[in-house]
């Protein structure tokens, strides 16, 4: 039985490691916190490998063990944080940075980074993960009217905080994330 636990989980990691540490690597300050993440994240879905659900849902539960484990990730950065006024410079630096110096794009970060956490992971979700109504739903433990529901909502204030920014906002393309 020990055998068969292993190797679904070892099948598991294998089908799933890269997405979760992109999920990771995308919501993290730094590669180091992505790894420690993801690591958390794998040490739970091994201590509960007879809870693993069939293949097609692996990933949305791992999305969703990794979501629980970035939020107590923040919460202890925000611990951090208080006590060092270095690593907000650092972040700040983080989101300001603009591939080939545009303008537009440093003006795009910024106004995401100014969303409220969760409209920035369910945009997140949607445009990185490529999740869908009913996936999203199983992530955020929540019905798929819920999810439609907030999803309009935070393309809403996306498109409002873009506008600010100065950014030239399409609604296609913002209903598009």
């Amino acid at each position: 039985m020990d055998d068969d636990r292993r190797r679904r989980f070892e099948a598991v990691y294998a089908q799933t490691y890269e997405p979760i540490l992109g999920y990771a690597m995308r919501r993290c300050a730094s590669p180091e916190d992505a790894a420690d993440v993801v690591a958390e994240t794998f040490a739970i879905a091994w201590r509960r490998v007879d809870a693993l659900p069939p293949d097609a849902e692996v990933r949305l539960w791992l999305y969703g063990i990794a979501r629980n484990v970035l939020a107590n990730h923040r919460r202890g950065r925000v611990r951090r944080q208080s006590r060092s006024v270095r690593l907000d410079a650092d972040l700040a630096d983080l989101y300001a940075y603009s591939p080939e110096g545009s303008v537009e794009l440093g003006a795009i970060a910024q106004a995401f980074k100014e969303l409220h956490e969760d409209d920035r992971e369910l945009l997140s979700l949607v445009a990185w993960e490529g999740l869908d109504h009913a996936q999203l739903a199983k992530v955020l433990d929540c019905s798929r009217n819920a999810v439609r529901i907030r999803l309009h909502r935070a393309r809403k204030r996306f498109a409002k905080a873009l506008a600010g920014a100065g950014v030239s906002v399409n609604r296609l393309s913002v209903e598009s994330i």
